[in-house]
């Protein structure tokens, strides 16, 4: 009902779901102070995410659901907001996430999302989008960070990252940052469903070079791709296009160190940024 309310041309997720807040709270009779002292959560924060100025957090949205017995209904609305934070042209290959049997990715200068920590994933933000407030940076943290619960299921997929050299080496929110980073891909490595591969800086040029890349292979065989450069990008799905891609990553993948020299990388750099907080 919401969706066709003419009062508002600009309806959002985010919108809807301070809506149906608003309302619910109206009908069950309470003030936003009222409210806020039954979950336990300041009246302004309530106030904002009425407003649309904010989202909740994922235990505010259970709590509200608790609350008010809506069955998962201010989670639902909470999920369609944080995915509405996604580009456009990247959010079909990231909402096939969860379902894909393997994951394919490589990454030319930055540390591949599903990797990413969340104050690497903050700092870029904060770089990449200065026009949005702390608020607005911090939802789309959540919403990345969101994505590596595909690592928790009972049968996750098998994820194999290539990264360039220059995503260890470019310090993305300063040592103390990047230390963390390289910190949590050498955990991620223990799994024996995630290989990590890095491309040196010695072998000079390779096929993958000034871009990104992501094949999603699903359990029927089929596989779609995602190529993506600065503020830009573009799902494939066409056979003749998949194999091109497939070829790039392979010839990548290739020329990359193996994961045992990759991981010595990783740690040789992750000493260097030790040094650096400690000094």
């Amino acid at each position: 009902m919401e969706l066709n309310n003419e009062d508002d041309d600009k309806l959002t997720p985010r919108t809807v779901l301070g809506r149906r807040l608003r309302r619910l709270r109206e009908n069950a009779g309470l003030a936003q102070r009222a409210l806020a002292d039954k979950v336990g959560y300041p009246h302004t924060y309530i106030s904002r995410v009425e407003r649309g100025e904010q989202l909740p957090s994922e235990t505010l949205a259970e709590d509200l659901d608790t609350y008010f017995g809506t069955d998962g209904l201010i989670v639902e609305l909470l999920t369609l907001a944080q995915d509405a934070t996604i580009p456009d042209y990247g959010r079909d290959v990231v909402g096939n996430e969860d379902t894909a049997a393997r994951i394919q990715v490589f990454g030319s200068s930055l540390i591949p999302g599903l990797l990413q920590t969340e104050d690497f994933a903050r700092a870029l933000f904060r770089e990449s989008l200065p026009g949005e407030s702390e608020e607005q940076i911090e939802e789309r943290v959540v919403t990345r960070m969101r994505r590596k619960r595909v690592f928790d299921k009972t049968e996750s997929p098998f994820y194999w990252a290539i990264m360039d050299e220059a995503a260890l080496r470019r310090p993305v929110g300063g040592a103390r940052c990047m230390a963390g980073q390289l910190r949590h891909i050498a955990t991620a490595a223990e799994s024996p469903r995630v290989a990590i591969q890095v491309l040196p800086f010695a072998q000079g040029e390779h096929p993958l070079l000034g871009g990104s890349l992501s094949l999603l292979t699903f359990r029927n065989g089929a596989t779609i791709g995602y190529v993506e450069s600065f503020s830009s990008g573009q799902p494939v799905e066409s056979p003749g296009r998949i194999l091109q891609l497939t070829q790039r990553f392979d010839m990548g993948r290739a020329k990359a160190l193996p994961e045992g020299d990759s991981l010595d990388l990783v740690r040789r750099c992750l000493r260097e940024y030790e040094h650096e907080v400690d000094s």
